[in-house]
C-alpha cells in the first residue's frame, strides 16, 4: 500500500492482541514501526519478532520517544492502548480515572504533541482502536462505555477540524476480538461479544481497507452499523433490546 510504504507510525498498546497485529501488519506494508506497550518484556518480543524498534512505557507519554526514534517524524500514529474497565455506576473512583486517563487523555496529549508538526506538512493520520462500545455500550461496564464513547467524540472532532488541512482519522471499532481483553471482560464478554469475536488480525485487515478507502469509521464487524443506525433512529426500541440482554447476563448469574 502506497499510503503505508516508507511511513513512521507508532503503535501503542502493541504487546499483543490488535496492537500487535496492526504492528505486524504495517512492517509488512514497508512501514517503520515503533510498539509500545507499558510491560517493556512484551514489547522487546514484538519488536524483535517483526523487526521493529521497541518503546516501552505509559502511552501518555510516548511520543517524544517514538518520535526520536524514528529519526523526528512520526506520519501514523495508532492509539491502541486501552483498558477493559468493568463495573457500574458505584466503580471506584481510581477505576473512572483511569479508563479516562488511559481511553481518552491519552489519545489528547498524544495528539497535542504530534498535531503542530502535522499540520505544518500538511499531513498526518491517527488511528484510534475505540470498540463498538464507543458507538454502542456495553453491559457490566460503565466506564469502558463511557470512555470510549469519550474516545470516540475526540476522533470524530480531530477529524471534522482538521480534515481540510491533510489530517486523516480513523476510528476502528470492533465488537468481540480475541485477546485478553476480551478475557477479561468476563461473563458479559462471553454473552454479548464471544459468539462473534474475530481475530485481531482480522481487525489490523478492516484498517487497512479502511485506510484505502479514506474512511473514519472501521468496521471489523459489519452489523456494527445496522445496530449503529437502530440506536439512533428508534433510541427506546434499542434501549429496550439491550436491557434485556442486561436482564439475560443477571439471570444467569452476573
Amino acid at each position: 500500500m502506497s499510503t503505508v510504504q516508507g511511513a513512521n507510525v507508532v503503535v501503542t498498546g502493541a504487546g499483543g492482541g490488535i496492537g500487535a497485529a496492526l504492528a505486524r501488519r504495517f512492517v509488512a506494508e514497508g512501514a517503520r514501526v515503533v510498539v509500545n506497550d507499558i510491560d517493556p518484556g512484551r514489547t522487546k518480543a514484538v519488536a524483535d519478532e517483526i523487526g521493529a524498534t521497541a518503546v516501552p512505557g505509559d502511552a501518555s507519554a510516548v511520543v517524544e520517544e517514538a518520535r526520536d526514534a524514528l529519526g523526528g517524524t512520526v506520519d501514523i500514529y495508532c492509539a491502541n492502548a486501552g483498558l477493559a474497565s468493568p463495573g457500574d455506576a458505584f466503580a471506584d473512583e481510581d477505576v473512572w480515572a483511569a479508563a479516562w486517563d488511559v481511553n481518552v487523555m491519552a489519545h489528547v496529549r498524544a495528539v497535542r504533541t504530534l498535531l503542530p508538526d502535522w499540520l505544518e506538512r500538511g499531513s498526518g493520520r491517527f488511528v484510534s482502536t475505540v470498540s463498538a462500545a464507543g458507538l454502542l455500550t456495553m453491559i457490566g461496564a460503565a466506564p469502558y462505555s463511557v470512555t470510549k464513547h469519550g474516545a470516540v467524540a475526540f476522533a470524530e472532532w480531530l477529524s471534522l477540524t482538521y480534515r481540510h488541512r491533510g489530517l486523516k482519522v480513523h476510528a476502528i471499532c470492533p465488537q468481540g476480538v480475541r485477546t485478553d481483553m476480551l478475557t477479561a471482560a468476563g461473563s458479559a464478554g462471553e454473552l454479548v461479544l464471544g459468539p462473534t469475536a474475530i481475530e485481531p488480525e482480522d481487525v489490523a485487515d478492516a484498517l487497512f481497507e479502511g485506510i484505502e478507502a479514506d474512511r473514519f469509521l472501521i468496521l471489523p464487524h459489519r452489523e456494527v452499523a445496522g445496530y449503529y443506525q437502530a440506536r439512533a433512529t428508534d433510541a427506546d426500541r434499542w434501549l429496550s433490546g439491550m436491557n434485556h440482554i442486561q436482564q439475560k447476563w443477571e439471570g444467569a448469574g452476573a
